[in-house]
């Protein structure tokens, strides 16, 4: 009862105190969370569904040690270094464009852009302009305050740079670059008045307590939009050995970063397909997830686009509009 006065009605995420309380509940008291949490999306985020694709411009040789990453440089996974030309870009934009999706991302494996990559960026993004009616996002890594101010000069509405976990747990996932670098190019991407995506990547072995601060930690930055990401583990990487996360803890997740954000969009991102399965994905789209992305993710597959377009038929829920930034 407290929960729903706090959220629902007055629009106050929980604590982190609380967060540990959700991240807890027992199995019979998961679907009352989850119902609660789609009930907060509903009243403080609305009806409409976000629909996103994404694709890696360099994929692999990244210099950061990201021990849940096939595309480090550093670990012998089977992702090798690939660059994509501009109208492959086009293309994959046209194809994300075509499913109904608003938002296009363009990403790239490295710990931050070079002249030459923010050149590609700029001439990919006139060209994918010139072709296609669609939001055009980045995830370049760690900027600097030059680059955050040519990216929205750019038209770039949109940067995502995760936290991926806790402040307390990060040292054991990341070693090449602080929490505190990371907070850094969040805020700048702000400042410049671009929306900020920053996303969580769960199940890495953090605790239900560390998952609980990596909530409100979020939180506490207020992001536009937070993808939830369940842990894959990938071949070659430090991660390989780490167990898949349970479906029910992955659904608690999502009651409680939605419980946590009443008003950010929350994503579902890349694992769910291996965690949730079918009838999880549907759980969570009733659990507070107001946002997918369809297709494949970066080093991994996802679920086929019509699959996910499909649900959201059967649950009645639109797809939110295009409405591009002026």
């Amino acid at each position: 009862m407290t929960a729903r006065e706090q959220v629902l009605e007055q629009g106050r995420g929980l604590s982190e105190a609380q967060l540990v309380e959700v991240l807890r509940l027992p199995d019979e008291a998961l679907p009352a969370a989850l119902d609660l949490a789609h009930q907060v999306r509903l009243k403080h985020c609305g009806e409409d569904v976000e629909v996103e694709g994404i694709i890696s411009i360099k994929t692999g040789g990244c210099p950061e040690d990201c021990h849940f990453c096939s595309q480090s440089g550093l670990f012998d996974s089977p992702v090798r270094g690939v660059w994509l030309d501009i109208p492959e870009l086009v293309k994959a934009a046209k194809e994300t464009a075509a499913t109904g999706a608003t938002e296009f991302c363009i990403v790239a494996a490295v710990r931050g852009p070079d002249i030459k990559l923010m050149n590609q960026i700029k001439f990919a993004i006139d060209r994918i302009n010139e072709e296609v009616e669609i939001n055009i996002a980045c995830s370049l890594g760690m900027l600097t305050r030059r680059q955050v101010d040519q990216l929205a000069s750019w038209g770039v509405h949109r940067y995502n740079h995760n936290l991926e976990t806790a402040r307390s747990y990060f040292p054991q996932v990341v070693t090449t670059h602080t929490y505190e670098e990371r907070l850094e190019t969040c805020a700048m991407v702000k400042d410049a008045g671009m929306e900020l995506c920053c996303g969580a990547l769960i199940g890495m072995g953090e605790t239900l307590e560390q998952r609980a601060e990596l909530a409100a930690q979020l939180a506490a930055l207020d992001p536009h939009e937070v993808p939830l990401n369940f842990l894959n583990p990938r071949p070659g990487t430090p991660l390989e050995n780490q167990q898949v996360m349970d479906g029910k803890d992955a659904l608690r997740a999502i009651a409680a970063f939605r419980l946590a954000m009443p008003r950010t969009v929350l994503r579902y991102a890349g694992g769910r397909e291996l965690t949730l399965g079918d009838l999880g994905t549907r759980d969570g789209l009733l659990g507070g997830v107001n946002a997918v992305i369809v297709g494949n993710y970066l080093t991994t597959l996802g679920r086929p686009a019509n699959a996910d377009l499909n649900l959201l038929v059967d649950l009645n829920m639109p797809i939110k509009e295009l409405q591009k930034t002026l």
